[in-house]
């Protein structure tokens, strides 16, 4: 016990005239100062920014390739009376997108419906069936969001039947782009927008904003639009920076004060206390909810509840999907079980430089869940793959500081379709090249992955003793959210410390820990602690021992009332060597 097998690393404290200097200005104790330094915040109008995000600060969408194009085609169609259909992907961020285009663009038009292709049968993106479906119903405009960039084929068939089409995504585009009307996607080469790390219904967002400042539209009805961009932001893990975390902060806002209906019944059956939803909340709990509709049943479920208009309707929606949600986790359980034991017992694709196992019988739309717990078992870039629709397929995730996508795209004349971002990926493949995908990725990632990429670290931003976390210093850090890659919870390193006597297992079957942490500088002032899947630690613990502690500090409501929680990431016994 007490070796852990994550490497601690404590980050540079910045420039300590710099970080003297903002401490002394702002009057915030110098760790304060020290991580507004490291998130490149160093004056004081800076930290007022940075603190007070305004949507003063959000760049004009004029500045995106394509985006008058885009706006003028809209237009047309609202202008002659003309059938638009939203189509959007199945998952949250794709659901999200199209919730907030189609209540839109129903403002202006109640010509306008929306599509989510099914997983199993149409699988991810714009898909021929869709296409047959908007000729057969009398579509002239369809708009994809977070899909589209790569469907030159299925946009030169749109165009056969007499549909425009305009896409609205963020995935990484081919050389050629397809020949839609227009092509709004921050990560086009010629696209010089200042930000490219909006997702797709960031890039909606921006494409409805267009049209507001075109034709002179008060703003404030992009308001109500706000709560869904938080889920989707937070959901797609997006960074946590620029116009992402404006959009955030103000979609949080709205989601805490003013929900739609939909994302009320949510946050009523994810047990969370209204007016307190944080970003973890969202992405823990909310989010996978939203999900669990296009892969239980269909996405358009989740655009039902999104855009349902009473409590009765949006509560009904809402229960059906947390039915889904709940088996889901049961399905994700099992066949999470039976890929770690495939691994244990030898019968997995490629276990060396990277884990791949195949079943054909699993449930295609948990694929992307089980390879994200595959890689924090073993932290290795995992692919994990079924069978659909006679061809395998399947979702891949990688560790920290991997380019997986990379990896995929080396076996590109393997694969059917591919397509997603530097840390998780999608692809479908004929069976016969599945042996020689297995060889080419272990080659590759051998040949590109460090040892250290594939060592877990836990980075510390800080050492901090108890005595520093006052609450003035945690209404300051509060203040650091909305937390999310790029913007991280910081994570601080408290040397020295023991359980008050109280520590207990707690959770199903004992696998975490509750703590009452005291340092041993101060043995007056304790802290409660929480240490997830720590219950390896409770003997050495329980037996008074000290031990180093990271964590982040979070707010615990209950009942109206709020306390403060050390949300423990790792511990140490104290001869340890950092």
């Amino acid at each position: 016990m007490g070796i852990s097998e994550r490497k601690w690393t404590v980050r540079d404290s910045g420039d300590p005239e710099k970080v003297g200097r903002l401490a002394t200005e702002l009057g915030v104790d110098r760790v304060l100062a020290e991580l507004l330094v490291q998130r490149g915040v160093e004056t004081f109008e800076e930290a007022r920014s940075f603190f007070r995000p305004s949507l003063q600060d959000l760049h004009d969408p004029f500045l995106m390739t394509d985006m008058d194009k885009a706006v003028e085609r809209l237009h047309e169609a609202i202008d002659k009376g003309q059938k638009v259909l939203v189509y959007g992907d199945y998952d949250v961020d794709g659901t999200t997108a199209v919730a907030l285009v189609y209540s839109f663009v129903k403002r202006f038009t109640n010509r306008v419906e929306y599509y989510i292709p099914d997983r199993y049968d149409e699988g991810y993106g714009l898909s021929f069936k869709g296409l047959d479906w908007a000729s057969d119903n009398g579509v002239d405009l369809v708009i994809t969001l977070d899909c589209g960039i790569k469907a030159i084929e299925k946009v030169e068939y749109a165009r056969s039947k007499g549909i425009d089409v305009i896409i609205c995504d963020h995935h990484l585009p081919e050389n050629e782009l397809p020949g839609a009307v227009a092509v709004l996607d921050p990560k086009r080469e010629d696209c010089h927008y200042p930000f490219d790390d909006l997702c797709g219904c960031g890039v909606g967002f921006k494409f409805v904003q267009g049209y507001c400042l075109k034709y002179n539209i008060d703003p404030e009805i992009l308001e109500p639009l706000l709560d869904l961009q938080v889920v989707s932001i937070a959901s797609d893990l997006v960074s946590m920076v620029g116009e992402n975390r404006v959009l955030a902060h103000f979609g949080l806002k709205r989601l805490n004060e003013n929900p739609r209906k939909g994302l009320l019944a949510m946050i009523n059956l994810a047990k969370l206390e209204p007016g307190h939803v944080t970003i973890d909340d969202i992405v823990f709990k909310i989010g996978p909810r939203i999900n669990a509709a296009g892969r239980m049943e269909s996405g358009r479920l989740a655009v039902e509840l999104l855009t349902a208009t009473d409590d009765r309707t949006a509560f009904q929606i809402g229960e059906k999907i947390n039915d889904n949600n709940n088996e889901r986790k049961n399905i994700d359980r099992e066949i999470t079980q039976e890929a770690l034991e495939m691994v244990a017992n030898g019968t997995a694709l490629e276990t060396e430089n990277v884990t791949i196992v195949y079943n054909p019988t699993w449930n295609k739309g948990v694929v992307g869940i089980v390879a994200s717990r595959l890689v924090e078992a073993y932290y290795k870039p995992t692919v994990v793959l079924t069978k659909s629709n006679g061809l395998v397929t399947g979702s891949a995730r990688s560790v920290a500081g991997f380019d997986l996508y990379a990896s995929i795209e080396s076996c590109a004349d393997l694969l059917e379709n591919f397509g997603g971002h530097v840390y998780a990926a999608g692809l479908t493949m004929k069976e016969e090249h599945l042996e020689e995908f297995c060889r080419r990725m272990n080659r590759f990632v051998s040949g590109n992955i460090t040892k250290q990429e594939l060592t877990p670290v836990i980075e510390i931003d800080a050492r901090l003793d108890f005595s520093q976390i006052t609450p003035k210093f945690f209404r300051i850090l509060k203040q650091f959210q909305p937390f999310g890659p790029g913007n991280a919870n910081p994570v601080f390193l408290t040397e020295d410390v023991y359980d008050a006597g109280n520590g207990r297992k707690v959770g199903a079957g004992g696998i975490h820990l509750k703590l009452d942490l005291m340092q041993e500088s101060q043995p007056y002032r304790q802290i409660a602690a929480i240490g997830f899947n720590m219950a390896d630690f409770y003997d050495h613990i329980k037996g008074g021992n000290p031990i180093d502690v990271c964590y982040s500090i979070v707010e615990n409501f209950y009942r109206g009332s709020s306390t403060l929680q050390l949300r423990l990431k790792d511990m140490r016994e104290r001869d340890e060597l950092i």
